[in-house]
């Protein structure tokens, strides 16, 4: 069955975005699959500030979510995937959700108006680079239309799974 999606909104981060994201993000369940605990706040500041750079030059970035009510729940967007393991060159979709607002289609929704702004700033196609383990992401990027096109090792030695869609 499918629902209807929820309405949000996304906004180039702000400084009090980099609080917001720190606040929501400290659940050890929203960091499993990125380091498996909590970042300090100066990430999320340095995060804010280069993804600020990002919509500046590139038109878009990882865009702050908000809700009906405009409480931060998250990010979502896209950026240059910069490590050099993995799909050097290419541009990333991602999101990240406060534990609160899972299963009720935040990422969903707010992937959908990524990949609309994207293609509107002539990105030919993207990739999501999602933990082998994590079962909601791979949900997404299913609900997305993207396939799986790699398997890669992390430095960690995890399985990380690069998802494509053309656009």
């Amino acid at each position: 069955m499918n629902r209807a999606l929820p309405a949000v909104r996304l906004r180039v981060p702000t400084d009090e975005d980099a609080v917001a994201w720190h606040r929501i993000f400290a659940d050890p369940d929203v960091m499993e699959f990125h380091g498996g605990r909590p970042a300090d706040l100066s990430v999320y500041e340095e995060l804010t500030a280069r993804q600020r750079r990002h919509d500046a030059q590139l038109g878009f970035c990882l865009w702050t979510v908000l809700d009906e009510s405009g409480e931060v729940v998250g990010f979502t967007g896209a950026q240059p995937w910069e490590r050099a393991w993995g799909p050097a060159g290419e541009i990333e979709i991602g999101w990240r959700l406060g534990r609160a607002h899972w299963g009720k289609g935040y990422v969903t929704a707010a992937a959908h108006r990524t990949l609309e702004r994207v293609r509107a700033a002539d990105v030919p196609g993207v990739v999501a680079m999602v933990d082998a383990r994590n079962a909601r992401s791979i949900a997404v990027t299913r609900r997305l239309g993207m396939r799986l096109a790699e398997v890669y090792r992390t430095p960690t030695g995890r399985e990380g799974h690069c998802y494509r869609l053309d656009l």
